[in-house]
């Protein structure tokens, strides 16, 4: 199995040696995507889809690349990155390079394979997009969610219709029939319903299964003909419907191990005509099976358990199946290789036959028994068939290539496998007419003649040609429709319904090869046909008479004799194109011979056929009866009448010979089908107005008397609606006159029931006045009761109150005491620092008096010393100043202090929060007199400086008095006196200042004590309380 990967290219081949499929189950190649890097992973791959062809493969994956695999060309290549998931694709759109991809974020988007550029952006979705379904035309699309399914023309991307349903309702599918304009949607309640695209009118409803199974329908799947419709769900079974006949044929049971169906498709074949027989089963097991619905037999399976399979899409072609892995890779399969019989040597087409003369006439019987017995394949035949044709088509001279056919035919080889059997195998025959008459396929030059509707000339086509089949009747209608419009002359040539009716029989499941057909039939076989029109063809005509003439001209001159023309024995065959002569078989072994041969042989059929019905001729003498011959069947053997006709080819002179008036077989363009005008124009103009006139005419007719009707049938309304009124006032006045005795009956009881209401409202009344007269009496009461307790409640908070201003004002009164007895000490305190520094002052002056007098008695000694004590003298003065200063500013202190206690006292009777701040002045206070006590302690510390600066001052006098003592003089007891004296008394000075200042420290000690004491009982008594800031005035 050859693998595949991407990395990070955007373009290579897919494969780089040729696959062989048949090496394990069918795989041709595994695709993955995977990134190299740090950390290495593999990209999923999530939906995939084949374009019309089958040839190329649009793939998406999980992070929005978009890859398009051409798979003919062996080439992949990146067209798009959406940078998100994608939900559903379609790759089969009118222009081939575009796609449509359903996006995350509800969007649909359409981009360009070859520019990759972006086409259109299409919203309207409020949920993930489902699934995509494509018109055969390429033109219009349907998006389905689980909310709503739209309608979009691919041609201006616009939304056109939009289908609603209920939210307890929701939508499964929506999609497009295919080959017809049928819309058909699958809701989640099992209803199926049919849609006509062109009026958007239901068309029918499939009815609800009556075997009473629980199936709920989820996937679906309609074969190419349209005429058979699968569906299935959470269930081993398969419900198969014939949409013709709208009932459900089969029920297919899956094997035991299937217990749900995820995916339905079935398996195209080229030669089946539509009706496909092979449906591939998705189940929850992850494993494709394909079954055939008429054997219901298991053909092949593709996944495994180990490599199970996500979502699956099958090639319009039949020849390739991708399916995405649960593992997010991507595998192609072979079909061929897939099928049983794929790798076994072909079988041969035909088994021998003995007798060569048994074979050629029963041409019919061999066929069958070489499908019963020796079949091809139902696949490896055909590319069997294909290989052998493909080697011939090598091996072609140039000369012979004009006999090349599409589909790798050849024409030369036709036409000698024809003329040994005497037609085609009816399984290939539509193939082999396709090929032959090279038909285009023009689907978007066929949509939009069938989207111009019904032509207004085949409106009422059923009431000239009643056809019990209603499917058949409407697929004559709409190719005759496209007939016309393509070209009006076939609106006014009145047998072309005929001529077109065995191929819309034949190809009813196909109606773009059934118009195509028509088309080339009409071009090529019917040549010169409308040159004489509304006329029969006479120069035709005129040709088949010549030939007949020149090969039996015994025959022609009994039609002469008879007055029998050509229009009576050629023409019926000619327009009927044989369908009433000949039966279906005999009439397809003729169209074999006709389409393999020039145009001209069609004429040399006709001529042929009325030479071999020359001995029942001969025997009619009236015109009825060569009429009634050449509208019926006869008993005629067609193998004889084909041979004569390929003998009057032969032998027919080339002067006479219609092939030299008739041109070539030439196929329909491609694209666009060509222009016919080759009839009389002015005619068909003037029939088409005529007609038109008619049609008006009929038209203005039908409305008059429409209107006639609609008048009578109002007129009949207006006086069955007169008459009913009539009845219903009479009615209505009887029903009055009981109405009116019954409200005067109710007026009496109304009355009674008025006084009785009164007297109940009286009695009412009065004890409502009683209760409400109790109610008030309970309520004053209340509220006395009330007033009472709040009385009491607030007695009780006055006394509360009063005890606690009591309590407070005894305390504060505890502290004013308290702080007066503190003040007092302290008052006594200073009176008698006061007196102990009035008495240091009166003994210093005493002592200055006595050095006064020393001093006086030293100076008459010695100037100097009385300079000593004139210093002496001032210094005393200036100590006398200061003490008297500082007994003033004590004065002033102690009257300052207590004016502000007064001041504090009267406050605190006048507030309740004098406490704290008595407490914060008198910390201020005890400050203040720390202050002054250091302040006084300074000016001692200075007194004793100068004491000492006087003690030695002293000193050095006492050593000049001992000099002088020991100078004899006299009188100098009296000094020496005076000096011992004024030693003793600085020593008693020394002793005063020290026990002074110890007793100044023991004072304050003990005041700190107290007031420690005084503030902890305060602050037990009475927990801290915080005041309102207060601003103490001087």
């Amino acid at each position: 199995m050859e693998r595949s990967d991407l990395g990070g290219r955007q373009q290579g081949p897919i494969w780089h040696r040729k696959p062989c499929p048949a090496a394990r189950r069918g795989v041709i190649v595994n695709i993955i995507h995977s990134v190299k890097g740090y950390h290495s992973k593999t990209i999923r791959f999530l939906n995939v889809a084949f374009d019309s062809s089958g040839d190329s493969l649009l793939v998406g994956d999980h992070q929005g690349n978009i890859y398009v695999f051409d798979l003919s060309g062996n080439r992949f290549n990146l067209v798009q990155r959406t940078m998100q998931p994608c939900t559903a694709l379609a790759f089969n759109l009118r222009r081939k390079t575009e796609f449509l991809v359903a996006l995350a974020d509800y969007s649909i988007k359409c981009f360009d394979t070859e520019t990759k550029e972006l086409v259109s952006w299409m919203r309207g979705h409020d949920s993930s997009v489902s699934s995509i379904s494509v018109h055969g035309s390429g033109r219009y699309a349907i998006t389905t969610s689980t909310d709503t399914a739209q309608l979009w023309d691919l041609d201006t991307f616009q939304r056109r219709r939009k289908l609603n349903v209920r939210q307890s309702v929701g939508i499964q599918k929506v999609f497009f029939l295919p080959l017809s304009n049928t819309i058909l949607s699958c809701f989640k309640d099992n209803s199926v319903f049919a849609w006509e695209f062109d009026t958007f009118h239901c068309k029918y409803q499939l009815p609800t299964p009556v075997e009473g199974s629980v199936l709920l329908y989820k996937v679906f799947a309609v074969t190419r003909d349209g005429r058979i419709f699968v569906a299935g769900g959470k269930s081993n079974h398969l419900h198969l419907w014939c949409l013709e006949s709208k009932q459900l044929i089969r029920i297919i049971q899956m094997p035991a191990k299937v217990r749900a169906v995820r995916h339905l498709e079935f398996l195209p074949d080229s030669f089946d005509g539509g009706s496909n027989q092979v449906l591939g089963v998705l189940s929850q097991d992850n494993i494709m099976r394909f079954i055939n619905i008429e054997t219901c037999k298991l053909l092949f399976d593709i996944g495994s358990h180990e490599e199970g399979i996500s979502t699956a899409a099958i090639s319009p072609n039949g020849r390739y199946i991708a399916s995405v892995m649960e593992n997010g890779s991507l595998n192609l399969y072979s079909v061929q290789s897939l099928t049983p019989e794929g790798n076994k040597p072909p079988p041969p087409m035909f088994k021998v036959v003995e007798d060569w003369s048994k074979c050629t006439s029963e041409p019919n019987k061999l066929t069958r028994v070489a499908s019963g017995i020796s079949e091809w394949p139902w696949k490896s035949k055909g590319s069997k068939i294909q290989t052998r044709l493909l080697k011939l088509q090598v091996n072609t001279s140039l000369q012979n290539k004009e006999n090349e056919l599409p589909g790798r035919l050849n024409k030369k080889r036709l036409q000698s496998l024809l003329k040994g059997f005497g037609e085609y195998p009816a399984k290939y025959r539509m193939f082999v007419w396709r090929s032959l008459l090279q038909l285009p396929e023009n689907h978007l030059a066929f949509s939009s003649l069938i989207d111009k509707g019904t032509h207004s000339a085949f409106v009422n086509i059923q009431n000239e040609y009643p056809i019990k089949s209603r499917k058949l009747l409407r697929v004559l209608q709409r190719t005759l429709s496209a007939l016309a419009h393509w070209s009006a002359i076939f609106a006014e040539t009145p047998y072309i319904p005929l001529l077109a009716f065995p191929f819309v029989k034949l190809f009813q499941n196909n109606q773009l090869i059934c118009f195509e057909v028509v088309a080339t039939v009409v071009v090529n076989f019917c040549q010169h046909w409308f040159e004489y029109f509304p006329n029969p063809p006479v120069n035709v005509l005129s040709m088949m008479e010549n030939v007949l003439a020149h090969h039996d001209k015994q025959l022609l001159q009994h039609l002469i004799k008879h007055n029998v023309t050509s229009q009576v024995y050629a023409w019926p065959l000619l327009e009927t194109l044989f369908s009433e002569v000949l039966t279906r078989e005999e009439w397809l072994k003729v169209f074999d011979n006709i389409f393999s041969n020039h145009p001209s042989y069609f004429l040399m059929v006709v001529v042929a056929y009325i030479v071999c019905s020359r001995a029942p001729l001969l025997h009619c003498n009236q015109m009825a009866d060569f009429e009634y011959f050449f509208h019926h069947r006869n008993n005629l053997d067609i193998n004889a009448v084909i041979k004569e006709a390929y003998h009057l080819m032969e032998a027919t002179p080339l002067d006479i010979h219609p092939q030299r008036m008739l041109d070539d077989f030439i196929p329909l363009t491609k694209g666009q089908y060509p222009v016919f005008n080759k009839y009389p124009k002015f005619i068909v103009d003037y029939q088409t107005q005529e007609r038109e006139r008619i049609r008006q005419d009929e038209i203005e007719y039908l409305r008059e008397r429409q209107l006639a009707h609609e008048l009578e049938a109002k007129t009949q309304e207006q006086k069955a609606e007169d008459e009913a009124w009539y009845q219903k006032q009479a009615l209505l006045r009887e029903a009055e006159e009981q109405r009116r005795k019954m409200l005067l009956e109710e007026e009496e009881k109304l009355a009674e029931q008025r006084q009785r209401l009164a007297a109940v409202k009286k009695e009412l009344k009065v004890k409502e006045l009683q209760f409400l007269d109790a109610s008030r009496r309970r309520f004053l009461k209340y509220q006395q009761d009330q007033h009472q307790m709040e009385l009491q409640r607030l007695d009780d908070e006055i006394a509360r109150k009063a005890s606690m201003r009591d309590q407070e004002t005894a305390a504060t009164i505890q502290d004013i005491e308290v702080r007066w007895m503190e003040l007092e000490s302290q008052r006594q305190l200073f009176e008698q620092v006061a007196e102990e520094n009035a008495a240091k002052a009166e003994q210093k002056r005493i002592d200055t008096d006595w050095r006064l007098q020393a001093l006086h008695k030293l100076r008459r000694e010695d100037q100097d010393r009385e300079k000593r004590y004139e210093e002496i003298a001032k210094l005393l003065h200036d100590n006398r100043v200061k003490e008297a200063e500082l007994l003033k500013a004590v004065r002033e202190a102690e009257e300052q202090k207590w004016e502000e206690v007064i001041q504090k006292k009267a406050q605190l009777e006048e507030e309740q929060k004098a406490a704290a701040a008595a407490n914060e002045h008198r910390k201020q206070f005890l400050e203040d007199r720390m202050n002054d006590a250091s302040e006084l302690a300074e000016k001692l510390q200075r007194e004793d400086d100068y004491f000492e600066r006087h003690c030695d001052l002293k000193a050095r006098r006492t050593e000049r008095g001992v000099e002088l003592q020991q100078v004899p003089r006299t009188g100098n007891i009296c000094l020496n006196d005076f000096s011992a004296s004024v030693s003793s008394s600085h020593m008693s000075l020394d002793r005063r200042r020290e026990g002074l200042a110890c007793q100044e420290r023991e004072l304050m000690a003990e005041v700190r004590r107290l007031r420690q004491k005084l503030i902890s009982q305060s602050r037990s008594r009475h927990p801290p309380t915080r005041f309102p800031a207060t601003k103490w005035m001087p």
